[in-house]
C-alpha cells in the first residue's frame, strides 16, 4: 500500500533532474513496511505464527515468550491456542529464517517451562524432530543452547522414555551432524537425570551401530555416550553391546573408562516434575534420611540383570537330558551338565517351571562323580542368578544337598559350592535358610562344619536386613558352640561368626551373648569385629514422639456420666495414642473410693508448672451414685527442668486398670471452683509429680501384660517356624512321593515292554515249533521212501488182468513167476504206502500233487517216457509195470551182496533222521519252558 500519489513521484523526478541532484528513494516503501508490522500486531497469534514476513514470526516469538512469563498459572488462556494446534511449535522450532528460529525455540522453552505437563504431552511428538533436523544442530549457539534445553523440558514435565523414541529416529540421519547432536543429546540427557531415572537400554543397543558409522564425529560422539553410561551402570554395561565392538574399539573404550573408573557414582543433576512434588512433601532432610536415602542409593544399583531382557530357557533344554542324567556313565551326567550349563548361562531368564530341573541338580550333587558335583554347581548358580527372586521357592529343595556335599576336601569343588550356595542366599534370605544352616552347624563331618561356618559368615558380611534379638541369640549359641571344636578352624569360625554379628548389632547389644566367655575369646572375637565389613546396622527404634507441654484446661461445665456406666478398657492403649489424643482436663474415676480408703493422694494428671492442684473434687460415683468428695493434702511440686528447643516432652503414660475401668473409662466431674480459686500459700511446697503406689501397682501390671504379650508373640512365632517347617517336610515328602510314583510308572512301562517282546517270542516261538513240526513229518516220509527204494522189490500175486487192486497198482499176471509168490505175498502193501508218502511230500513241496497224480493216470504214455514218480525214485500209483521189471531185473543182475550194502545205508540215514527228530524235540521243549 503506498501513500505517496503517482503524480507526486513523477514531479520529484522532474525536480531531480532540473536541479542536477541525485535522486533519492522516496520513505513510501519502509513506512508501508512499518504500517504492515503495526497492522500485524492485531492479527492473532496462531495467525502471527504462520505469517510469511519472518520479522512478523520473530515478533510473534518474542510477544509469545513474555506473555508465557507473566502467566499466573498453566492454565491461563494465553496456552489455550497453543495446546489446540500443536502444530505451531512444529514451524517455531524449524523456521526458515534463522533469526526467527532462534526466537521461535526459546518462546518453546517458555511455553513448556510455564504451560505444564499437557503443554509437553501435546506438542513433543511435532517439535523434537524439527529439533533435532534444524535445533541442536544449528550452527548458532542460542539457537543450540535453547534446543537442548527444550529436549531436558520435556524430560522433566513428563518421562524420558517418550522422548528417546522420538529422538532414535534421528540416528538414522543422512548427515552426519545431525547423527553426531542426537547422541550428544543423549549424553545430556543421561548426565543430567541419570540412568535410574532414564532408561539406558535402548541406548546401549544403539551403541553399536554408532561406533561402526563412517563419521569420525559420530563415533567420538558415541564414545561420550558410552563414557556417561559407564559412569552410571560400570560393569553392568557391557554384556548389552560389548560382543558387537571391533577388538580396537574395545581397547579405546577401556582406556577411557579407566579414567572414570575411580570417579565416585554421579547423582542426578536435574529432577522430574513428579520428584521435585515428591521432594516438597517429604519431611526436611536430616543425618538420618541421609542415610536412608544412601542405602536406598545402594539398593537400586543398577546391574546387568536390570539391563538384560528376560530369555526362554526351559523351552531349550533337550527332551533326553533327564535321560542322559539318569545314564549310568558319568561322562553321559557330566556332558548333559554341561549342555544345560550353556543353556542357562544367559543374564536374565525368562520365569517359568525348574522343579524338574532343580530335582535333578540336587540328585546330581549326591554323584560320585566330583566333575559331575562341580558341573551341577555351576548349573544352580547361573540359574539362580539369572532367575533371582522365582528362584527362591526351589531353595528348599537345593540348598541342604549343596552344604551335605561340602564334605569334599578339593578345593575346585567346594569353590563350585559355596558359590552355589552364596547365589542362592543373594535370592532369598538369612531369615529363610538360617534354620537349615543352624542345623548343618551340628554336623557329625567337620568338614561339613567348616564349609557352613564359612557360609554363614558370607552371609552375615552381605545381607542388607538386620536380624532378630531371636535370629541373633541362636547364631550367638552355635557359634559358642564352636569355640570349643577341636579343630581350629572351626574355633577361629566361631570367633568371627560373634565378631561379624557384633559389627551388625553393636556390642552392646551382643554384651549378654558372650557372658560367661573367658578373656582370651573375648580378645579373639574382639578382634574380628574390629575387621569385619558388613552391609547390614542394626538400628534402635526411636522413642515415641513426645506432645509439648500443656496448659492447664479449662474446668468442664458439665458432669458426664451422671447416670451412666464408665465403660470397662481391657488394655491400657499405647502411648502413641494418647499423644493423639491429648485429654484436656485430668480424668478421676470411681476407684478414688479406693484412695480414700488407702490414705494416698492420686494426681489426675499432668501438674502444669504455676498452678496449684485442688484441694477437694467432687466426683460422681459409679451408676449415677451421689457425688463423692476425695480430699487428697498437698504434696511439693517439684519444678521440672524446661526441654530444650525443638524437643518435645515425652507424654505420661496413661494409668491402667483400676477399680472402675481405667482413664478411658471415667467420667468427668465438675471441680470445685471455690478450692481451685483459693490462691496458693507463699509457703506452701510444691506439689511431687510422682506416681503412688497403687499408679505404679498399676504400671507393674501393665508391664506384666505387656511381657506376657511379648511371650505370646514369641510362641507364636515359634509356632509359625515349627509349622513351616513342617509343611516343607510335607513338601518334600510330597515331591519323593512323585519321584518314586514317577520312578514306578517308569518300571511299569518297562515289565509292559518286556511282556510285549516274551509275547513276540513266544508267537516266533510257536511258528518255528510248527515249521520243525512240519521238517520232522517231511523227513519221515523221506525215510519211508529212502526205505522203499532200497527195499528188495516186492511179488504182487497175479490179479485179475486189466484190473488195479485198491492201492491203485496195475496188475499183470505174466509179471511174476511161481517162485516168487512167497515174496509177492510179504511186499504186496508197499507200492501203496510209497505212492502215500510221495503225493504227501509232492503236495508239500510243489503243491500240485493231484495234478501229477491226474496226469500219471490219464496218459499212461507219458509215464512210460519217464517222467513219473517212479522214474524219481517215488513210485506212484501211476507207475508202469515195466518200471517194475526193470527194477527186479537190476535187483536180479546185482545179487544179494548190493541188496545187504543198500540195507545198510538205509539204516545209517534211519538213524541219522532219528537223532535229528530227538534233537528237535529237545529244542522244541526249552522253547515252550
Amino acid at each position: 500500500m503506498h501513500i505517496v500519489p503517482e503524480s507526486l513521484k513523477k514531479l520529484t523526478d522532474r525536480v531531480a533532474d532540473i536541479t542536477h541532484r541525485p535522486k533519492v528513494k522516496p520513505p513510501a516503501p519502509v513506512m508501508a513496511e512499518q504500517k504492515e508490522e503495526d497492522l500485524c500486531l492485531s492479527l492473532p497469534m496462531p495467525d502471527r505464527f504462520q505469517h510469511k514476513a519472518w520479522k512478523v514470526r520473530q515478533r510473534a516469538y518474542q510477544d509469545a515468550s513474555k506473555q508465557f512469563e507473566v502467566t499466573p498459572d498453566e492454565h491461563d488462556p494465553s496456552f489455550r491456542p497453543f495446546l489446540m494446534d500443536p502444530s505451531l511449535w512444529k514451524t517455531a522450532a524449524a523456521d526458515s529464517n534463522v533469526a526467527a528460529q532462534q526466537d521461535g525455540v526459546a518462546a518453546l522453552c517458555a511455553f513448556l517451562k510455564f504451560g505444564g505437563r499437557e503443554g509437553c504431552t501435546r506438542t513433543r511428538s511435532h517439535t523434537i524432530a524439527p529439533l533435532c533436523e534444524k535445533g541442536i544442530a544449528s550452527t548458532r549457539a542460542a539457537t543450540k543452547a535453547s534446543a537442548y534445553e527444550a529436549i531436558l523440558l520435556y524430560v522433566e514435565l513428563d518421562t524420558a522414555a517418550p522422548v528417546i523414541e522420538e529422538l532414535l529416529p534421528a540416528l538414522s540421519n543422512k548427515q552426519p551432524k545431525i547423527v553426531a547432536a542426537t547422541l550428544a543429546t543423549l549424553t545430556a540427557i543421561f548426565h543430567a537425570y541419570g540412568c535410574k531415572t532414564v532408561d539406558p537400554k535402548p541406548a546401549l543397543k544403539i551403541l553399536p551401530k554408532a561406533f561402526g558409522h563412517a563419521d569420525k564425529n559420530v563415533r567420538a560422539e558415541a564414545t561420550n555416550l558410552a563414557v556417561e553410561l559407564y559412569r552410571w551402570l560400570r560393569e553392568a554395561m557391557k554384556p548389552m553391546f560389548w560382543n558387537d565392538l571391533k577388538p580396537t574399539q574395545q581397547t579405546d573404550l577401556e582406556a577411557q573408562f579407566e579414567k572414570v573408573k575411580a570417579e565416585p557414582t554421579p547423582k542426578q543433576e536435574r529432577f522430574l516434575r513428579s520428584q521435585q512434588a515428591a521432594m516438597l512433601r517429604a519431611p526436611p532432610p536430616g543425618a538420618a534420611a541421609a542415610e536412608e536415602e544412601e542405602e536406598v542409593e545402594e539398593v537400586v544399583e543398577v546391574d546387568a540383570f536390570d539391563l538384560a531382557e528376560p530369555q526362554d530357557v526351559a523351552s531349550k533344554i533337550p527332551a533326553d537330558f533327564f535321560d542322559q542324567l539318569a545314564s549310568t556313565k558319568w561322562l553321559d551326567r557330566k556332558n548333559a551338565l554341561e549342555g544345560l550349563y550353556a543353556i542357562l548361562n544367559v543374564s536374565r531368564i525368562k520365569e517359568g517351571e525348574f522343579g524338574e530341573v532343580t530335582r535333578g541338580l540336587a540328585k546330581s550333587m549326591k554323584d560320585a562323580n566330583i566333575a559331575v558335583v562341580t558341573q551341577a554347581a555351576l548349573c544352580i548358580e547361573v540359574l539362580a542368578k539369572g532367575l533371582r527372586k522365582p528362584f527362591g521357592k526351589y531353595r528348599q529343595t537345593i540348598s541342604g544337598p549343596i552344604m551335605e556335599r561340602m564334605k569334599e576336601k578339593k578345593a575346585t569343588v567346594q569353590d563350585a559350592l559355596g558359590a552355589a550356595i552364596d547365589q542362592v542366599f543373594l535370592v532369598t534370605s538369612l531369615t529363610e535358610m538360617l534354620e537349615e544352616v543352624l542345623e548343618f552347624l551340628k554336623h557329625k563331618n567337620p568338614q561339613v562344619k567348616e564349609g557352613t561356618m564359612k557360609f554363614l559368615v558370607r552371609s552375615l558380611r552381605t545381607t542388607r536386613v538386620a536380624p532378630s534379638k531371636q535370629e541373633v541369640a541362636s547364631i550367638s549359641e552355635a557359634a559358642k558352640k564352636l569355640l570349643s571344636e577341636s579343630a581350629p578352624a572351626l574355633r577361629d569360625g566361631g570367633a568371627e561368626i560373634l565378631g561379624t554379628i557384633m559389627k551388625i548389632m553393636g556390642e552392646r547389644a551382643m554384651g549378654p551373648h558372650l557372658e560367661g566367655l573367658d578373656d582370651i575369646r573375648k580378645t579373639k572375637i574382639k578382634e574380628y569385629f574390629e575387621a569385619a565389613e558388613v552391609k547390614a546396622k542394626d538400628k534402635p527404634k526411636p522413642p515415641p514422639a513426645a506432645a509439648p507441654p500443656r496448659a492447664a484446661a479449662p474446668p468442664p461445665k458439665k458432669i458426664m456420666g451422671g447416670g451412666k456406666k464408665p465403660a470397662v478398657k481391657k488394655a491400657a492403649p499405647p502411648p502413641s495414642a494418647y499423644a493423639q489424643e491429648a485429654p484436656l482436663a485430668p480424668q478421676p474415676t470411681a476407684r478414688s473410693t479406693l484412695q480414700s480408703k488407702l490414705g494416698a493422694s492420686k494426681p489426675s494428671g499432668l501438674t502444669t508448672p504455676g498452678l496449684k492442684a485442688p484441694m477437694k473434687r467432687t466426683l460422681a460415683g459409679p451408676g449415677g451414685a451421689a457425688p463423692l468428695s476425695v480430699s487428697s493434702p498437698r504434696r511439693p511440686v517439684v519444678q521440672p527442668i524446661p526441654p530444650e528447643e525443638d524437643v518435645p516432652v515425652p507424654p505420661r503414660l496413661g494409668l491402667g486398670r483400676g477399680v472402675a475401668g481405667g482413664l478411658a473409662g471415667r467420667p468427668l466431674a465438675k471441680a470445685s471452683t471455690t478450692n481451685s480459686a483459693r490462691p496458693a500459700s507463699p509457703m506452701s511446697p510444691p506439689r511431687d509429680p510422682g506416681m503412688s503406689a497403687l499408679d505404679r501397682a498399676e504400671l507393674d501390671e501393665l508391664r506384666l501384660d505387656k511381657d506376657r504379650l511379648l511371650r505370646q508373640a514369641d510362641d507364636m512365632r515359634q509356632e509359625r517356624s515349627r509349622l513351616n517347617s513342617e509343611v516343607q517336610e510335607l513338601k518334600n515328602q510330597n515331591a519323593q512321593l512323585i519321584e518314586d510314583h514317577t520312578r514306578d510308572v517308569l518300571s511299569i512301562k518297562a515289565k509292559e515292554t518286556q511282556l510285549v517282546r516274551a509275547r513276540s517270542d513266544c508267537e516266533a516261538s510257536e511258528a518255528m515249533c510248527g515249521q520243525l513240526r512240519r521238517e520232522m513229518e517231511r523227513l519221515k516220509r523221506a525215510l519211508t521212501s529212502a526205505e522203499r527204494v532200497n527195499s528188495p522189490p516186492a511179488v504182487k500175486s497175479p490179479g485179475r488182468d486189466g484190473m488195479s487192486d485198491d492201492g491203485g497198482i496195475y496188475r499183470d499176471t505174466g509179471l511174476y513167476g511161481s517162485t516168487q509168490d512167497s515174496s509177492r505175498a510179504g511186499f504186496g502193501s508197499r507200492p501203496q504206502m510209497s505212492y502215500n508218502s510221495t503225493l504227501s511230500e509232492e503236495k508239500e513241496n510243489s503243491g500240485d500233487a493231484s495234478l501229477s497224480y491226474s496226469r500219471g493216470k490219464l496218459s499212461p504214455d507219458i509215464n512210460r517216457t519217464g517222467r513219473s514218480s517212479a522214474a524219481s525214485g517215488s513210485g506212484g500209483r501211476a507207475s508202469p509195470v515195466p518200471s517194475y521189471r526193470t527194477t527186479d531185473s537190476k535187483a536180479e543182475a546185482n545179487g544179494n551182496g548190493q541188496g545187504v550194502e543198500s540195507w545198510k545205508r538205509a539204516a545209517e540215514v534211519t538213524s541219522a533222521l532219528k537223532a535229528k527228530i530227538e534233537q528237535m524235540k529237545a529244542r522244541q521243549g526249552m522253547n515252550r519252558s
